[in-house]
């Protein structure tokens, strides 16, 4: 072999491997922007996903409700606000029967936060509780203010009867209000409220008139 032809060779074969180099460079370029693109697109998606995720959107606290959601509530915050003064009042005397005791204690333990949460209502609502001075609220089994002031003055036996007699006809009172919110409302938690009130105090008014005829 000459030198000539030597040379030649190695000159070659340096063309080849440069332009192998060249080509390699080229398709590694290429594959780097297209995962570079990839990746920006898939970032730009996750973004556009978490923006969407961020949209979040709160109830509308008036919405969900009706007229009578609205009076259910509104007149049943006074009317239980007197089964607890009714409550205060025989808990406040002496000689009381024990069951009576303990009665009046669960009506009050069970009737306070549901006032709380029927109070709550009527402010999402814009509404008010009703005012019941001046009003004659017997329909729905309350207490007139002569007989509160009868109930105050009362004591021992007596008192408990009077207790017993006008609670029994307060729950049958809270009674038909609870069934005309089950039968009319629309508000979920309201119905469900109702629904509660009935059977708690159905079985109270047994209880009651089961006390009222031992004393």
């Amino acid at each position: 072999m000459s030198l000539f032809t030597t040379k030649s060779t190695v000159k070659a074969a340096t063309a080849v491997g440069a332009a192998g180099t060249a080509l390699v460079l080229l398709l590694s370029g290429c594959t780097d922007s297209g995962q570079g693109s990839a990746g920006s697109t898939t970032s730009a998606h996750d973004d556009a996903d978490h923006d969407h995720g961020s949209m979040t959107h709160s109830a509308d606290p008036a919405a969900g409700h009706n007229d009578a959601d609205v009076s259910f509530a509104a007149g049943m915050v006074p009317h239980h606000e007197q089964a607890i003064v009714m409550s205060d009042i025989i808990l406040g005397k002496q000689g009381i029967d024990a069951r009576v005791v303990e009665l009046a204690n669960q009506i009050k333990a069970a009737q306070g936060p549901e006032i709380a949460t029927m109070q709550q209502w009527l402010t999402e609502w814009n509404a008010a509780p009703m005012n019941h001075e001046g009003h004659d609220m017997t329909s729905m089994g309350m207490m007139t203010d002569q007989q509160l002031d009868q109930l105050r003055q009362a004591q021992g036996a007596d008192a408990a009867r009077q207790f017993l007699t006008g609670m029994i006809a307060h729950h049958e009172g809270a009674v038909r209000m609870a069934q005309t919110e089950l039968d009319s409302g629309e508000a979920a938690d309201a119905k469900t409220l109702a629904q509660s009130i009935i059977d708690t105090q159905q079985r109270e008014i047994a209880t009651m008139k089961q006390i009222l005829g031992s004393l």
